[in-house]
């Protein structure tokens, strides 16, 4: 008994290692943001691999979809899972992750440490290059998510109340309405069966997880009102980022940003930088939460508090994803989910068109020549199909060379 328990723990670990190899691989190579990313994986696990069929992977993606947070991590997280229960979905992470993260750390170290050695005008030009990534990612999901005139208005609504009302909670309240809208007005026809995964988590441990889940979303702000550590701030507050950001890496910029900035965590520049910086690496946008805890204000700061950012803006994800999948089969038949989804994805964009605006167009577009460099990396990106670290290098040094030209 003793050696096939052993036999069974010796497969999983290398079941472990070889998801983390492969997932390794993808966080070096897969640039272009969650759509991208989707289609790597697809690649990797239904064409090459083998590891599921195409229904079972649609399914992967229609729940990772539904549920806030990273969507292309939450699917790796899945697939890891399913490969090699709770150690792969592990490894799936911290091999899709770790690249961008360790980037994004030393960018942040180096900001700090070696600033005034990073010409102001080459960072000028990452947020310039912020601009168009960003346009470029209303543009694509506005025309998938926003394809009729109800979907367009609930966007142009988002966007109006959120940039009126510029707080965490105002976005928040507008993806529950726009999900009620939703459930009403977009009813669709019923999903056939998805084919089912191996997942080792049952019900009763899912529910474990979704309470645990609700309940450091509930307590984090009680108890980081009633212990002043800055610490204890960081997990609060990049936690309810991953907790309560519907859309990806793109949409959850407003949120930290109305977070790190006003409390002087971060300045917006740094901010905007490092965010620009975060398009150049591959891997998921999510890791951009390394970098703020790396660059921010108070101790923790570096190495420690760009891990602590990071564990804390995926825990949520990962909760969520084990919480949810023992459910998804019977959550996906229903019409009136798949519906308030629809007007969700709406609000997504419109939260998405305003962070266009503020802070990023308004930091970044000050003359004329950025106006231009943005329209070049706009282009670049959707017609001349630049890879997007190629574009953001372009412009920090583009931006670099307008100001030594004397252009900017």
């Amino acid at each position: 008994m003793s050696t096939l328990r052993a036999t069974e723990t010796h497969r999983a670990s290398q079941s472990a290692w070889e998801v983390f190899l492969v997932f390794l691989r993808l966080g070096l190579t897969s640039f272009g943001g969650p759509v991208a990313h989707l289609g790597y994986f697809r690649d990797a696990f239904v064409t090459r691999r083998r590891w599921l069929t195409e229904h079972a992977y649609s399914d992967i993606v229609a729940l990772c979809q539904f549920l806030p947070g990273p969507a292309s991590s939450q699917v790796g997280m899945v697939v890891g899972l399913s490969r090699a229960g709770y150690p792969g979905a592990l490894a799936a992470w911290v091999g899709f992750t770790l690249p961008s993260a360790i980037a994004l750390i030393l960018f942040a170290l180096g900001l700090s440490h070696y600033g005034n050695l990073v010409p102001p005008s080459a960072l000028h030009g990452l947020k310039v290059a912020a601009v168009a990534v960003v346009a470029q990612a209303v543009w694509g999901m506005a025309r998938s998510l926003c394809p009729d005139a109800p979907r367009i208005t609930l966007m142009i609504l988002a966007a109006v109340a959120v940039t009126l009302i510029p707080s965490p909670w105002c976005q928040v309240g507008v993806m529950v309405v726009a999900g009620m809208v939703g459930a009403q007005r977009f009813r669709t026809a019923q999903v056939p069966p998805h084919e089912p995964l191996s997942i080792p988590v049952g019900h009763g441990a899912a529910i474990g997880f979704l309470l645990l889940f609700a309940g450091l979303l509930a307590g984090l702000p009680v108890v980081a009102s009633l212990i002043p550590n800055h610490a204890l701030a960081l997990v609060d507050a990049f936690y309810r980022a991953g907790a309560l950001v519907f859309g990806g890496g793109h949409v959850v910029l407003p949120l930290l940003q109305a977070t790190v900035v006003p409390t002087g965590w971060v300045n917006n520049d740094t901010f905007l930088a490092g965010y620009g910086a975060a398009q150049a690496v591959p891997g998921p946008l999510f890791t951009f939460a390394a970098f703020l805890g790396a660059a921010g204000g108070p101790a923790p700061t570096g190495w420690i508090g760009g891990i602590v950012c990071l564990l804390a803006i995926f825990a949520p994800s990962f909760l969520l994803v084990f919480g949810a999948l023992p459910f998804w089969e019977r959550l996906r038949r229903h019409a009136g989910t798949r519906a308030a989804l629809a007007g969700v994805n709406a609000a997504v964009v419109g939260l998405l068109l305003s962070a266009l605006y503020q802070p990023v167009w308004t930091s970044a577009i000050h003359a004329p020549a950025d106006f231009a460099l943005a329209l070049l990396a706009l282009a670049a990106l959707t017609v001349w199909r630049v890879p997007p670290w190629a574009v953001v290098t372009g412009c920090a040094l583009a931006g670099w060379g307008m100001h030594v030209g004397g252009v900017a």
